[in-house]
């Protein structure tokens, strides 16, 4: 018996679609650590194709097919790669792949040296055409940050509270080269102190009083990891957005600033 492809049919409407594909597939995946390691996680993929004017749809079980083909080796080659082999199955112009994803990384404690891990939010995602792919890193970093008015008016102390800090670059190289881990570590050096899963007594205090010692505002942090990224000559372009939510407040503050070139100016988003 033969199916009838009905996707493949022609289509004589005249419109071309920009994107079709699937989104909130969740799927096992190995995502490469800075380390050179492979660690298991489950990524949410978003993929999809354009479609020509005269191609009725796009083969939605390709996208899985692809996926699984990929799924052990999520690098940002490997991700450029999903893309470009998704295009060329799918015998489209254009295709992209965003994955997003917890990423787990080891940390120690700043005195005892307990050992814990830490969970940030990532995503990689890229795009590939006839002129090549690009690709682009994101994560969502949780911090602690103290605030400088508070400690220079306060006669004890001074507020402090949880923030995110989201970065975001477009790597020159789809060969990578940056990774999340550096990304993690840039957000918590921009910060007041990391976060931690696990302190011990000693490690508590450490943290309060050097995050005492450091203390930032949204715009502080926000220019701390422009500083750090904005002449990396792996960055085509970034952006960060920083958001505390106030302790003394029942409303967040946030900044965000984006940047383009090795060389260039941060500029207004």
């Amino acid at each position: 018996m033969t199916l009838v492809d009905v996707q493949a049919l022609p289509d004589t409407r005249g419109v071309a679609l920009d994107s079709v594909g699937v989104e909130g597939l969740h799927y096992p995946v190995l995502v490469c650590d800075g380390q050179g390691a492979k660690r298991e996680t489950v990524a949410v993929m978003r993929m999809a194709v354009d479609v020509a004017r005269d191609v009725k749809g796009a083969h939605l079980s390709r996208f899985v097919e692809v996926l699984h083909d990929w799924r052990e080796q999520l690098s940002a080659a490997g991700v450029a790669g999903v893309a470009d082999d998704l295009r060329r199955r799918m015998g489209s112009d254009r295709a992209e792949v965003d994955a997003s994803f917890v990423y787990f990384l080891e940390r120690r404690a700043p005195v005892s040296g307990a050992v814990s891990f830490m969970d940030y939010r990532c995503g990689v995602a890229a795009t590939a055409g006839p002129d090549g792919s690009t690709v682009r890193l994101r994560a969502e970093v949780p911090v602690t940050s103290v605030c400088p008015c508070s400690k220079a008016i306060s006669d004890r102390g001074a507020h402090n509270q949880r923030g995110r800090v989201t970065i975001e670059v477009q790597l020159r190289d789809t060969g990578g080269g940056l990774w999340f881990d550096e990304l993690v570590d840039i957000a918590e050096r921009s910060a007041s102190s990391p976060l931690y899963a696990l302190l011990k007594r000693p490690d508590e205090r450490h943290v309060t009083m050097a995050a005492y010692d450091n203390a930032v505002f949204v715009e502080d942090m926000a220019r701390n990891v422009v500083v750090a990224l904005r002449d990396d000559p792996r960055v085509v372009a970034g952006a960060v957005g920083v958001v505390n939510d106030e302790s003394i407040h029942n409303h967040a503050a946030y900044a965000k600033v984006s940047w383009r070139g090795p060389a260039g100016a941060a500029t207004a988003p």
